[in-house]
């Protein structure tokens, strides 16, 4: 089971990765980064992926069958696209308050989307955090 810099180290393996980071979306700090920030700077993009990531996960019309109250994020994953590159966010279910989210921008031309999502979705499930 991997800790959080494995992770991330797994996370730039993936075909078309340029960087990668793990965020506490309700303080926006980063708990981990690796390869290039969108913007070149590390803080304000786990900044800015936890505004996404928190406006995804307070809104309980997205959940299964607009549910409300669960104690995880409704969401599981958020998918941001551009002309060059996607930004793709997968939340961590944890065992105190699943506020975190694995962040990968992926390079539009070399990466593939559905593979960095199951693999996404991997990493989180195997996440080690001490």
């Amino acid at each position: 089971m991997p800790g959080i810099d494995e992770c991330l180290l797994e996370t730039m393996r993936l075909p078309g990765a340029r960087g990668a980071a793990l965020v506490d979306w309700t303080s926006g700090l980063a708990l981990g980064t690796v390869g290039d920030p969108p913007g070149g700077d590390h803080e304000a993009a786990a900044a800015e992926t936890a505004e996404l990531a928190r406006l995804a996960a307070e809104q309980h019309a997205f959940g299964p069958d607009g549910e409300a109250g669960a104690a995880d994020p409704p969401v599981e994953d958020v998918i941001l696209s551009n002309r060059d590159s996607y930004h793709v966010l997968r939340f961590v279910p944890t065992a105190f308050d699943s506020s975190l989210v694995l962040y990968l921008w992926l390079a539009r031309t070399d990466g593939n989307l559905a593979l960095a999502r199951i693999r996404l979705g991997e990493m989180a499930e195997r996440l080690v955090l001490a």
